[in-house]
């Protein structure tokens, strides 16, 4: 992805299901658990940088003891930095004792970070400054051991307001409007509501309070917990929690935006938001994973039990695409076919462009995420190339020698065009700064084209496109190319998304400032105004109640129209090559993607009522000359 976007949240969640001397005696440490955490967490390290976190929760810990143990960090490398010093804590110096379970009991008397119960947190933030407080995990703290809980989750919710006006009524006093806290708050009311409940049914029995805590333990319902706190929820999430004794949950949205697989038997359970990041770190089978179901949650209660709990009724499935053409690890099975199909997709518009001509034109991709559909669309090539020189071999019975060797000699030429030297993207965040950085990031590979020949050039998504404009085609120009043709695998985003990527300010995206270009040249300005008085009457309407006007403008135009007038945007006034972009159809994205239908930020079809609100405010904000967030 040529221009810098910020990224998701992931999750790790692990649970021992035997007891820490098993673990000691199998495999030899009684740091299992950590590593395979620690493991998780690296392999999702393409999710979010800029913050981790991790929490763990001992069962049945000693009287007096701590059991739960917290540590986050924003550090350059925060997830090595948290590891440092979790490993820290374990004495470099002790004899092991011989006795497995002697040799865990220890560890978990003395050891902060030994625990059955753990769970971490990748952050990319999208709330707050970037300080370690607004990481991940979040604790709400109580003596009574059962009232504890931590949360983890990769979320954003588009009525905070809401849920927050939602907690005073309840009684509360919340400190903040994040999402992050409000989530936690109601679900802690509901879980204090249903720990009282079942503490009052026990007492007026006549059973102490010591012999009451294990009645909670084993009948406390997180699934009517969960029930009663997500039942006015808007936005895509997955949300993981630990209770203080020992229950666990990964709670999904109801559409399924946000994506969580799990694994377990009857050694352990894990959930992460990917799917490679548990085959690789526990070396087990595709066919072994499963998705949490959309409205549904992975309970993992005290005493072992697994359940697939129904939370909320499920609606249409609106998995996040974006989550198959960028985010994702691309060595997951289907999304590494997903993104082949998706540049495969793309061969009949590239060949139009380049008007079927092989032997000037040369093809390659920038940045390396875009390398699988670069794949695929090579292979959509050599499959033209197949059936032409069949067709040619059938129509001409007496061809020369000359066209044959031609003919056989005819594939496309691919090259190295850019080599990334600098990771500039990592550590600079300033436009202007960050744009001059990403001209001298890339080496080019001098040499290796004509004047006379089109460079073909696959990018998996063009979000502003200012990357584009200031650096990118500028490097690709030092070529000397007739032409240049950028190629997104992804449709044109026109949308904000407010469910887990940081895209909220409409004026970022190069297809809306294509949009207002276009309508100035028709002198249909008019038209912006009608749409901001749409937008801001329905402002006052329940979320249910309202359309999302902005597609009313986007409706005026052709994608081929917008693409034409995004490619003359972008096109630096000084480089000597033509400029055109092409983007993927939204139908092509669908037929790529059958499993992930989220299209939001494309087409501007929200799968939650709060996705409307979100796009009239992000309108709104822009034609107020308001630089704040929609949501």
């Amino acid at each position: 992805m040529s221009d810098f976007l910020k990224h998701e949240c992931g999750i790790a969640l692990i649970r021992l299901l035997k007891p820490l001397d098993y673990y000691v005696e199998k495999y030899g440490t009684v740091t299992y658990a950590l590593n395979k955490l620690y493991l998780l967490m690296e392999k999702q390290r393409n999710r979010g940088q800029d913050g981790a976190g991790i929490a763990v929760i001992k069962l049945d810990p000693y009287p007096g003891s701590h059991f739960i143990n917290r540590i986050r960090s924003i550090k350059h490398q925060p997830i090595t930095d948290i590891f440092d010093q979790v490993y820290a804590t374990f004495p470099k110096d002790r004899k092991k004792l011989e006795n497995p379970q002697a040799e865990a009991d220890w560890y978990k008397r003395n050891s902060p970070y030994t625990a059955e119960l753990l769970l971490g947190h990748l952050r990319y933030g999208t709330y707050g400054k970037n300080s370690d407080s607004f990481c991940h995990p979040f604790i709400r703290e109580n003596n009574w051991m059962t009232r504890n809980l931590a949360i983890a989750g990769n979320f954003n919710m588009t009525n905070v307001d809401e849920q927050f006006e939602t907690l005073i009524t309840l009684g509360q006093h919340p400190l903040e409007r994040s999402d992050t806290i409000t989530v936690m708050e109601k679900i802690g009311h509901f879980l204090d509501e249903q720990v009282q409940r079942i503490f009052e049914k026990y007492k007026d029995l006549g059973y102490s309070n010591q012999e009451i805590t294990a009645f909670i333990a084993n009948e406390l319902s997180v699934q009517k917990i969960l029930s009663h706190a997500a039942k006015d929820f808007d936005g895509g999430y997955v949300i993981a929690g630990m209770f203080g004794h020992g229950d666990a949950f990964v709670l999904r949205d109801p559409n399924g935006i946000r994506p969580a697989y799990y694994y377990y038997d009857d050694e352990i359970v894990v959930v992460a938001s990917e799917r490679p990041a548990i085959q690789t770190t526990f070396n087990v089978p595709f066919e072994k994973l499963h998705e949490v179901k959309p409205g549904h949650a992975l309970v993992i209660k005290k005493d072992g039990r697994v359940k697939h709990d129904l939370i909320l009724e499920p609606g249409e499935k609106k998995a996040c695409s974006f989550e198959r053409i960028y985010f994702s690890r691309g060595t997951d099975k289907e999304i590494y076919a997903e993104r082949k199909k998706l540049g495969e997709l793309l061969s009949p518009a590239i060949l139009k462009a380049i008007d079927y001509d092989f032997d000037n034109t040369v093809f390659s991709f920038i940045p390396n995420t875009a390398e699988v559909a670069f794949y695929g669309l090579m292979e959509g090539m050599e499959n033209y190339l197949k059936d032409y020189k069949a067709k040619k071999l059938l129509a001409e019975k007496n061809i020369s020698s000359e066209e044959l060797n031609r003919l056989f000699a005819l594939r496309p030429r691919i090259e190295k065009i850019a080599v990334k030297d600098v990771n500039a993207r990592t550590f600079i965040t300033e436009d202007s700064v960050r744009d001059e950085m990403v001209r001298h990031a890339y080496d080019i590979t001098y040499g290796s084209i004509k004047a006379t020949d089109t460079l073909v050039v696959v990018d998996d998504s063009i979000v502003r496109g200012t990357t584009l404009q200031q650096s990118i085609l500028s490097i690709l120009d030092r070529l000397n190319p007739k032409k240049i043709i950028i190629v997104s695998s992804a449709p044109q985003i026109r949308y904000p998304d407010c469910y887990g990527i940081d895209m909220s300010r409409m004026y970022d995206f190069i297809a809306f400032r294509a949009l207002i270009e276009l309508l100035k040249e028709r002198n249909w300005t008019n038209k912006l105004d009608e749409v901001y008085t749409l937008c801001k009457e329905d402002a006052q309407k329940p979320a249910p109640l309202v359309k999302n006007h902005v597609k009313t403008l986007y409706n005026l135009f052709t994608a081929d129209e917008l693409s034409a007038k995004i490619s003359e945007i972008v096109r630096p006034a000084h480089i000597f090559a033509d400029v055109e972009i092409i983007f993927q159809p939204i139908e092509n994205l669908h037929i790529a993607c059958p499993a992930n239908l989220g299209d939001w930020y494309f087409t501007g079809n929200y799968p939650t009522p709060g996705g409307n609100k979100v796009a009239n405010k992000a309108f709104t904000n822009y034609m107020e000359a308001k630089t704040e967030r929609a949501y």
